[in-house]
């Protein structure tokens, strides 16, 4: 009887563990990613570029591109200097502007991409999709997996603690993600992919219900994988569903109308994925889920990112234009402004200041 089963989009090497920078060099020389050792790597001029000189030795065959930030003119450079030499394969090391670049750059010129971040401020290190300003604000453009994630936590624990902070942010907000996905399927029958549903539930859930913090080994270790798995999760379904709901919304709102203000995109999906808890009638749980925000440092009412209750009512009111055609607890309620304000007025009685 044959095997029926589906193959799964997803990285060859997954390595996350102290000290795993150091076999950085023998997961790239692995010939399903580089049979040459011709590699084109790009780094920030911050955290990547500090660790091109402890890497650059064991890596004799590489071709390093120091890349200025995050914008698709950035990207489209980078590909064009890329597709000027002879690669095996891309591999980007550092933060997730970084990261993404190197994902659009790779995916432009039709080369496996090794993912080396060093943050975990979202879960855009193993997505299908790359994050890039553009002339009309912020895009995301479709590109495929990483062939290989590596993470050192060693390299995790020096990188600004406000970017570590804000990947919680990121992975708790699947489950409020998932429950738009639920809504969306009772309400108007879009169909759930169970399989990416339960791992980017899981994934959020591990790191929810975690005891411990940044500082902790363990810790690290569940958030990157959590974050890993939320990008598999969106590469399992074919879109953002997975991890993009009602939460993302609100933080892409806040990026379009105060673009020179938003915070950290972790920090706005965490703020927005309690809020949405609140709005669904899951009150219990957005209190627990505020609760477990403020433990780690992370914003729960968006005077703590610099925003006035206008302005934030301003932002869910908007959020909804950001995803035309996704339905989520905003669309469902489709709440005017007054009924905004009394509704968050609740939700902070609620959580407390």
């Amino acid at each position: 009887m044959p095997v029926l089963t589906r193959l799964i989009p997803s990285p060859l090497v997954v390595d996350i563990r102290p000290g795993a920078l150091d076999d950085l060099a023998c997961v790239l020389a692995d010939e399903r990613i580089s049979h040459s050792g011709r590699l084109a790597v790009a780094v920030s001029g911050g955290s990547g570029a500090r660790l091109r000189e402890r890497i650059s030795p064991s890596m004799p065959g590489a071709t390093w591109y120091e890349v200025g930030g995050g914008t698709l003119d950035d990207a489209v450079r980078l590909a064009s200097d890329i597709k000027a030499g002879h690669f095996d394969a891309v591999v980007g090391l550092g933060g997730g502007k970084i990261i993404d670049c190197a994902k659009f750059a790779a995916a432009r010129v039709g080369l496996p991409l090794v993912a080396v971040p060093t943050n975990l401020a979202h879960d855009g290190l193993c997505s299908p999709v790359a994050t890039l300003d553009n002339d009309a604000g912020r895009g995301s453009y479709g590109v495929p997996n990483p062939i290989a994630v590596v993470i050192d936590l060693d390299v995790i624990r020096e990188a600004p603690v406000r970017y570590v902070r804000a990947g919680i942010g990121d992975a708790v907000s699947n489950i409020s993600a998932i429950a738009d996905w639920e809504l969306a399927n009772r309400v108007k029958g879009e169909r759930i992919d169970g399989l990416a549903a339960a791992m980017a539930r899981q994934a959020g859930e591990a790191v929810l219900r975690h005891p411990g913090g940044i500082g902790d080994n363990d810790f690290l270790q569940v958030l990157a994988e959590a974050l890993v798995l939320s990008g598999i999760a969106m590469s399992v379904s074919g879109d953002s569903r997975p991890s993009s709901g009602a939460c993302h919304e609100i933080n892409h709102a806040f990026d379009l109308l105060y673009p020179k203000r938003a915070a950290a995109h972790g920090e706005q999906c965490g703020l927005g994925a309690a809020f949405a808890m609140w709005l669904r009638g899951a009150h219990e749980e957005s209190a627990y889920m505020a609760e477990v925000l403020r433990r780690h440092g992370l914003p729960v009412l968006p005077d703590e990112i610099g925003f006035t209750t206008d302005e934030f009512v301003k932002a869910v009111e908007f959020a909804p234009e950001t995803r035309p055609g996704r339905y989520t607890i905003l669309e469902h309620l489709d709440l005017n402004t007054e009924q905004i304000k009394d509704t968050y007025a609740d939700y902070v009685k609620a959580i407390g200041s």
